[in-house]
């Protein structure tokens, strides 16, 4: 069983076009949430998100490239790059074919979806773009990764809506772990404004219509965000062979299903997956100082986890430092795991807990150490990032500085 580093780390998200940006914002407690201007919202209820604004793809893309890239599979190339430079490997060297590329997404290329429908049923016209499936399927982006670099072992995408991402890293940590392969590139991309998407979300009737408020009284839902984070794993032995800096070691992973409602979260598929994942780490729950929490902004996921945070970590729980990054860069759907232990690194190397931005009162339901609004100065040496999916499915990642 091989030790997992990560070695790269690429973000681009509301917060930040890059890691740098993204982590100055973490630590100032900036929310992102605002008014969604990348189409009309004329018709729609809900009108806010946070949005990767001024986002111009021609400043990353050859204009002959655009054509194949929805702007989900845009944000996870830019992600990849960023965390590959940063690892220093080169996959055409023989590497690739001993790496994996697995990518969360919930729905993949929704702006694609959109613009066809609109061509066919509002404009009438009788074709598609001739690339409109490649371009709109939801393995697109890690299949443009794997090209990108000239990763040729294994790739594939996992759809588990909320907790897309997490499954990723955690099945490509235990790919590399267990020797399967020698490293990976792995995380979640999501692009999700568009009129058709912000619809749906609208009837299930769990969107806010002012601003995200994690585990605060009053919270009224969720907010949407888009973007994609991406990381490079390997081995410890092979990291420190070449001289590698090490971001952060992937400690374990935990995942259960809910097998209950479809919407609907459940205490003991929660509280299932942290406890599996605190067991797969070897981690006593009082080693814990952190958790970035799923943390949406409902009322039942918010009381749900953290009824699961006082089942498994009992007397601990109460000094533990719980955030959710939500009320800053939005719920990022597929993308959520990916950018939140994005988070959680960034606030392990630079020494700071992400704080839960816009609380304004506690709930007597919600009783933990939320961080409320402005980012705490503290040491993180472990931490567990939680996703728990519609459809009851739940991923947890434990990391710890090496």
């Amino acid at each position: 069983m091989n030790r997992v580093v990560i070695t790269g780390l690429g973000v681009i998200a509301p917060l930040g076009k890059n890691t740098a940006e993204f982590t100055s914002s973490l630590k100032a407690g900036k929310s992102a949430i605002g008014t969604v201007d990348l189409f009309n919202t004329e018709g729609l209820i809900t009108k806010i998100g946070a949005q990767v604004s001024n986002f111009d793809p021609l400043a990353h893309f050859e204009e002959n490239k655009l054509p194949l890239y929805d702007r989900c599979t845009q944000f996870a190339l830019v992600a990849a790059r960023e965390a590959i430079a940063q690892s220093g490997l080169d996959f055409r060297a023989g590497l690739g074919a001993r790496t994996a590329t697995i990518i969360g997404s919930g729905v993949g290329g929704q702006g694609t979806q959109d613009e066809n429908y609109q061509r066919l049923y509002l404009q009438g016209m009788k074709r598609c773009h001739p690339l409109t499936i490649p371009k709109l399927m939801i393995n697109a982006p890690c299949c443009h990764i794997t090209m990108e670099h000239g990763i040729t072992g294994p790739s594939f995408v996992v759809a588990s809506a909320c907790s897309s991402a997490n499954h990723a890293i955690g099945v490509a940590f235990q790919m590399v772990r267990a020797g399967m392969v020698e490293a990976a590139v792995t995380g979640g991309t999501e692009a999700v404004f568009t009129f058709g998407t912000i619809r749906g979300w609208e009837a299930l009737r769990v969107m806010a219509p002012d601003t995200c408020r994690p585990f605060s009284l009053g919270r009224k839902g969720m907010v949407l965000g888009e973007g994609a984070a991406v990381m490079v794993l390997e081995t410890y032995e092979s990291a420190q062979k070449r001289g590698a800096e090490i971001l952060a070691e992937i400690a374990g992973f935990g995942t259960t299903s809910d097998a209950s409602d479809i919407v609907m979260p459940a205490l003991e598929g929660a509280s299932g997956a942290i406890g599996a994942c605190l067991a797969d780490a070897k981690l006593a729950p009082e080693q814990v100082d952190y958790v970035n929490a799923h943390g949406t902004g409902t009322a039942a996921n918010d009381i749900t986890e953290t009824k699961a945070l006082h089942k498994i970590f009992g007397e601990h729980a109460k000094q533990l430092a719980v955030s959710s990054t939500k009320s800053m860069h939005g719920h990022t759907l597929g993308a959520a795991g990916a950018i939140e232990l994005a988070a959680t690194l960034c606030g392990m190397r630079g020494g700071f807990i992400p704080p839960t931005a816009n609380y304004t009162e506690r709930d007597p339901q919600c009783d933990l150490d939320y961080v409320p609004n402005e980012a705490r100065q503290a040491p993180i040496n472990v931490a567990i990032s939680n996703s728990f999916a519609f459809g009851g499915h739940n991923a947890v990642v434990a990391v710890k500085r090496v």
